[in-house]
Order: structure tokens, then sequence, then C-alpha cells
């Protein structure tokens, strides 16, 4: 196992430590700062996309993003510093979010209609998050989110089954109505269908036959029957969770992904031991 000098080890361990975990007062006013940067960041895009504040403030909205961009370019060289492995956090989901976060003004730089991409500053606000992870927030979210891809299957095979049904029923409207009442096409039907079995309703296209209204009926009452299967699926995945929820929220020192098991000695995705205040068994130093 490579050695490192004791200056550099304690400098990446305390960076790691501000950055990635909440547990002390500096990684406590690092997600405090970084929260309201974020606000800032958002803040202007707001405002800047109002006429009158971007005819008035522009140059300042202008000086005050770079200022942000900046900063956050400047976090993320230090998230990669202080990781020993660094390609898996850039790999991960946040990396990625911290990659694009930063993306669009740069690239505004070289391509100037990439200004069109400055959309993909609000993925900043997924920082908060992060940032919440200093309290249960975070480890629910996950719960849900993991309950969510648990029961895609069955949601997927849902909406499939909708879909069909809906299909079948506009192809019916199409044939039994006149193209005078806005039922032109069996796509536009399918549009109509999907618009009353979600009880919308925006009344740009209505059926104006005694059997298209009986259909239009049974369309609305499906949708109010239906709506409750894929909560029902998506509740019994999150008690599932529940049962099962046995994870800490502890940041990895090399890739720095959390989602560890309790127990657990080593990280999950790139074998790091994860407790950075004891030696690795079997190391150096």
């Amino acid at each position: 196992m490579a050695t490192e000098k004791p200056g550099g080890l304690g400098l990446k361990m305390r960076l790691f430590q501000v950055i990635f975990e909440s547990d002390t007062r500096l990684g406590k006013g690092f997600d405090i700062v970084l929260a309201l940067l974020i606000f800032l960041s958002v803040g202007i895009i707001l405002l800047d996309s109002v006429p009158e504040y971007h005819a008035r403030f522009g140059e300042l909205f202008y000086v005050l993003e770079w200022g942000v961009t900046l900063l956050f370019t400047l976090e993320l060289g230090l998230r990669i510093y202080c990781l020993e492995k660094p390609k898996l956090y850039l790999k991960s989901f946040y990396g990625v979010v911290d990659v694009l976060a930063v993306m669009p003004t740069w690239l505004a730089l070289l391509f100037p209609g990439a200004q069109t991409l400055v959309v993909l500053r609000l993925l900043r606000t997924l920082r908060l998050f992060r940032v919440l992870e200093m309290m249960t927030v975070v480890g629910e979210g996950r719960l849900l989110l993991d309950a969510l891809l648990r029961s895609r299957h069955q949601i997927l095979l849902f909406l499939f089954a909708v879909l069909m049904l809906v299909t079948i029923f506009s192809s019916l409207l199409y044939l039994i109505e006149p193209a005078e009442a806005g039922f032109t096409s069996i796509p536009t039907a399918i549009y109509w269908g999907i618009v009353t079995l979600t009880t919308v309703g925006y009344g740009d296209i209505t059926p104006v036959t005694p059997w298209g209204q009986f259909i239009s009926m049974m369309i609305m009452l499906t949708g109010y029957s239906i709506i409750a299967l894929p909560v029902g699926v998506f509740s019994a995945e999150v008690i599932r969770a529940l049962r099962a929820e046995r994870y800490s929220d502890e940041a990895c020192p090399g890739c720095g992904k959390h989602r560890h098991e309790i127990d657990a000695n080593y990280c999950k995705y790139c074998g790091t031991w994860l407790d950075e205040e004891k030696p690795e068994p079997g190391g150096s130093g």
C-alpha cells in the first residue's frame, strides 16, 4: 500500500470531512454557504429572465453568475482532489450534476449558442439534497427513490395497459364522432382520451353523439378507478423498504458515495476502507 506525506494526507482528509461530511462545525458551515450560493445562483437565473431586470441589472447578474460559477468550479476541483478514486465520483449521479452545474457558463465562452443550455444551471438546486444530508430528509428521499425504482416494472406495465385502453376507446370515438367535433384523426382522439382519462378536461374536443358521450363517461369512470393502482404498488414498495432499511449515510473517502450498510467496513462501490480515523487492517501506517 503506497504511503503519502503526512501533511498531504491530513489535508486531503480534512477537506474530505468538510466537503463530504456534515458532522463537524466546518462541515456544517460549508453546507450552509453552499446552500446560500445555490439560492443566489437560482435567483440570478430567475431575475435575469425578466426583461426589465435584465435591462437594468444585466451586467451585475453577469458578474455574479461568473462569480458563483468560479466558486462551484473550485468546489468541484476540491472534491476531485480529496477523493482517492475521483473517476468513480464523476461517474456517479452527484458527480454528473456537479459537472453539468458549471458547464453552460464555460461553454458559452467557446460556443455562443451554448447560452441555450443555461437551464442546466437549475440542476444546482439538486445540491440541496446533499446539503440536507445532515438531516433525515435525504435518507427518506433515497428510500422513496429506491421504492420507485423497484416498482418501475409494475408501473410501466400499468401505463402500457392504460395506453392500450385509451387507444381502443379513442379509436371508437374516431369512428363514431364526426370530424366537425374535433376527432380528425386517431392520434387526436388519443390526445382527447388521455385528457379525459386523467380528468383534466380541456374542452377543446367534445363528443356530440350519444354513443360518444357514453364512451366518454366510461373513460372518466375508468380514470377514477385506476388512479389508485400505481399509488398502491409504490406504497407497498415503500413499506418493504422501511422494513429493510439498515444503511448509514457515511461518505466513502475513495469515491464520495453514500448509502453503505451500517456494519460495512469497505465501500461497496470502490472497495475503500470506510473508517478514516482507524487504519485499514494490514495496511501501512
